[in-house]
């Protein structure tokens, strides 16, 4: 099945979860209202909602209880892009102006920090401990991964361990816990949420290397965002690791590196961009990704053959194949 079929098929719920969103963050402010809003209405492809959804089909599925989990997941996805705006100093994201470009910086914050937080009243409504704690050991850990990119910026020394780690706590877990948690909420077994977090981490780690892939290989029109973005704040990613590690390739990177560097990102990148094209690196990068991938896949061997189960899986192979 193809992914447009599958938004297709939960049209109806997708639509639902929507309202909730745009409920969940309405403000009498009125510029906390238009700033989270902004990001809202430039849209998404509300990845992690679906995954609650069809992980709640192997439980009871009642969208007035699932939508306690499916909201704020999201929620805590988008404040998380908020943030990452100001600090990769990020004029557009899906094809539109960042809140920080919009307003400023200290809106963007406060503004990132307000969905956080709304996130946090939502998922409160479920009289569950178990998932208030997933849930915010999970932010918890996003955090530290940000720190962890931070700390790693033009160092060409980390390891693939340091970048695998660093993509497992800011991407990762957040849609292993929508598996996990949407199973949860819809009251299915421990083995059957247990297998679909497994699931959903495996997708996840697919997920940032396929996004980090695209970095390099996309268009501005694909990605909604100038190619480069990655390397002109710093980051690192597996396609410049692996292609770091080629003889003939390594000084040229390094030097190219350094000039990015020296320019606080404020210059071309295509040389480097070209430079990596020209190694192993992104088909390396697609190798593991694909591996990700097959181990997710593997990971559902064991639960009911229904189609939420197909439906997963189909995602799992949009996301190992995705160009945007």
């Amino acid at each position: 099945m193809k992914l447009i079929d599958l938004y297709a098929k939960l049209k109806k719920d997708i639509a639902f979860i929507e309202k909730e969103l745009e409920r969940s963050i309405y403000s009498d402010h009125a510029v906390l209202r238009e700033a989270s809003l902004h990001l809202l209405k430039a849209g998404g492809k509300r990845i992690r909602p679906i995954f609650v959804l069809l992980s709640a089909k192997f439980g009871v599925y009642d969208l007035q209880v699932i939508k306690h989990v499916a909201v704020p997941l999201e929620l805590i996805h988008m404040a998380s892009l908020v943030h990452d705006d100001v600090i990769d100093d990020a004029e557009t994201r899906r094809g539109q102006l960042t809140v920080k470009s919009k307003w400023d910086n200290r809106i963007a914050m406060y503004t990132g920090d307000y969905i956080f937080a709304k996130a946090l009243s939502v998922v409160t409504k479920l009289p569950n401990p178990q998932i208030h704690q997933i849930m915010s050991k999970a932010i918890v850990q996003m955090c530290i991964g940000e720190m962890e990119q931070i700390r790693f910026f033009f160092n060409a020394n980390q390891t693939i361990r340091d970048y695998l780690l660093r993509i497992k706590r800011k991407t990762a877990l957040l849609i292993a816990i929508s598996c996990q948690l949407g199973a949860i909420a819809a009251g299915a077994p421990a083995a059957i949420s247990n297998r679909l977090y497994s699931f959903g981490f495996n997708v996840g780690m697919a997920f940032q290397i396929r996004d980090d892939i695209l970095d390099l290989c996309g268009t501005e029109a694909e990605l909604g965002k100038p190619p480069g973005s990655d390397i002109k704040q710093g980051n690192i990613t597996l396609p410049v690791l692996f292609a770091l590690q080629e003889e003939g390739v390594r000084d040229r990177l390094l030097a190219e590196l350094k000039r990015i560097q020296d320019a606080d990102g404020q210059t071309d990148v295509s040389p480097f961009i070209q430079a990596v094209r020209g190694s192993e690196g992104i088909k390396r990068a697609e190798q593991l990704a694909a591996k990700y991938i097959d181990k997710a896949i593997r990971s559902m061997n064991d639960l009911p053959n229904d189609s939420a189960k197909k439906d997963l899986i189909s995602i799992a192979h949009f996301v190992g194949n995705r160009s945007y």
